[in-house]
């Protein structure tokens, strides 16, 4: 691991807070809670982690989830990743969190986001890590259901920043919650999703002009439509994109087939991320290593990519100025100027 990586000031912005359920703390819940897990052990859940396609992830992300019953159970989950962020330097981080995947095993919305919000309140005054909060509709289930989760949400509206859209991509298109998007546009709610996994181009487009987001998470398949690319880097949307999630999924076969960094190079505003990192074999540190080594990218192209990340996120122009400025310093103090 580089030092100019180790110290480097972070933003995150595609992390998926139940992909964060390290072995261990899935082992631990398990028994707190008395659940049966389907593994005898830690090292027999680690071997299961051979993944095909993205569905073979979720089926186990899944089953990970269901170890999550009280708050204190998404406190701790909260904690552990925030912990491990900020040992690695991520000073802001905007989390995804999955509520159908807990409201449908009868554990209430409130119990989900009370456990997940005390934990990023504490991260913010013990540390001044500052946050956002995504509520993810889950795409393989109904519009219906993503209207029910939106209603249980409004009590809570004040903790949740934005909306996003995870899960299977494939057969479950953007404009199947094209009015679960309107609804929450008009509610004031930042709007963004996954787009361009393991779907194809137009998925992106859709997202854009049926979503009418700003963010879209992963979008690698822009690289196959330069139309797309062009109107990406003119309009300025910035891709969340998990370069150790793509190739433990078979996104791309090996690293130095992602797109990110010809991405980056057409003009795009690509960021680097982390996804569900208990899964995917790293944290932010390792993903910023795998582009490096994998792709050879150059200290300034990693400065470069960490601003467009502080400009894509959710803070106020003020929080944003100053971040950039200590980016920009920690840089100068390696050489390394844009």
């Amino acid at each position: 691991m580089s030092g100019f990586i180790e110290g480097l000031p972070k933003v995150e912005l595609h992390l998926h807070i139940e992909g964060t359920l390290e072995p261990e703390l899935v082992f631990a819940l398990a028994r707190r809670n008395d659940v049966k897990l389907a593994y005898a052990d830690q090292a027999a859940l680690k071997a299961a982690y051979q993944f095909s396609d993205l569905q073979s992830f979720l089926d186990i992300y899944y089953q990970g989830s269901r170890v999550l019953l009280n708050e204190q159970d998404f406190f701790d989950m909260t904690w552990a990743y925030l912990t491990r962020a900020h040992a690695e330097q991520v000073r802001h981080t905007e989390i995804f969190f999955d509520p159908q995947a807990h409201t449908a095993r009868g554990v209430p919305f409130a119990v989900v986001i009370s456990g997940i919000h005390r934990a990023l309140e504490q991260a913010r005054q013990e540390w001044g890590m500052t946050s956002r909060l995504i509520m993810s509709f889950l795409r393989h289930l109904s519009e219906q259901d993503a209207f029910d989760t939106l209603k249980d949400a409004m009590p809570f509206k004040d903790k949740i920043t934005g909306v996003g859209l995870d899960s299977s991509e494939q057969g479950n298109p953007p404009a199947k919650f094209g009015r679960v998007y309107a609804a929450c546009q008009e509610l004031g709610f930042r709007l963004v999703a996954h787009a361009g996994e393991e779907g194809p181009p137009e998925n992106i487009r859709d997202a854009l002009d049926v979503l009418s987001v700003e963010r879209i998470d992963h979008g690698v398949a822009a690289i196959r439509d330069p139309e797309l690319m062009a109107r990406l880097a003119a309009e300025h949307v910035p891709l969340t994109q998990c370069p150790l999630s793509n190739l433990r999924l078979r996104v791309v076969d090996k690293m130095s087939d992602h797109p990110l960094l010809r991405l980056l190079q057409a003009g795009v505003k690509v960021t680097i991320n982390s996804d569900d990192p208990a899964y995917f074999g790293g944290y932010m540190n390792a993903n910023y290593q795998a582009v490096q080594q994998g792709l050879g990218a150059s200290d300034q192209q990693l400065l470069v990519i960490t601003l467009n990340a502080v400009n894509a996120c959710w803070l106020s122009p003020e929080e944003k100025a100053r971040l950039s400025r200590e980016i920009l310093a920690y840089g100068q103090g390696y050489g390394v100027t844009l």
